[in-house]
């Protein structure tokens, strides 16, 4: 289902300075208050996973990009750009179904990510869970 809603240039533009630029950690966007346009919220260079678990918030949804390294099985030190999002289940039943709706949009726009996380809760963006399901694939 689409929602209709825009994605802002500056989204798309900050996404590619994080993948080709490393210029960030990660990305993390909202809706606009008007709802009618995904803008950008925070760039970070914060290497701290747990940071940026942080600074989700706990009653609102967001969509966030987060370049995330690890370490492979053979050894060897990997990075996978990761795609959430973040949809509490405290937040208001409203924002939850517009950022739902409206994830292809951002999808479309935000050319080569590796996994994509969906999370209600911080357990599903743990770090090992995260890490769980960037090994599987």
């Amino acid at each position: 289902m689409a929602s209709g809603v825009a994605v802002d240039d500056n989204v798309v533009a900050q996404y590619q300075a994080l993948k080709l630029g490393h210029q960030f950690r990660y990305i993390t966007a909202r809706l606009s208050d008007d709802l009618r346009e995904i803008v950008l919220d925070k760039t970070s260079t914060d290497n701290d996973y747990s940071n940026f678990v942080s600074e989700l918030p706990s009653n609102d949804c967001r969509y966030a990009v987060y370049n995330f390294e690890y370490t492979a099985e053979d050894g060897g030190s990997r990075h996978k750009i990761i795609f959430f999002l973040w949809a509490p289940d405290t937040a208001k039943v409203k924002a939850k179904m517009i950022y739902t709706s409206s994830k292809d949009s951002i999808r479309k726009k935000l050319v080569g990510i590796g996994t994509e996380v969906q999370a209600t809760d911080r357990s599903e963006i743990a770090h090992s869970a995260v890490l769980e399901k960037v090994l599987r694939k």
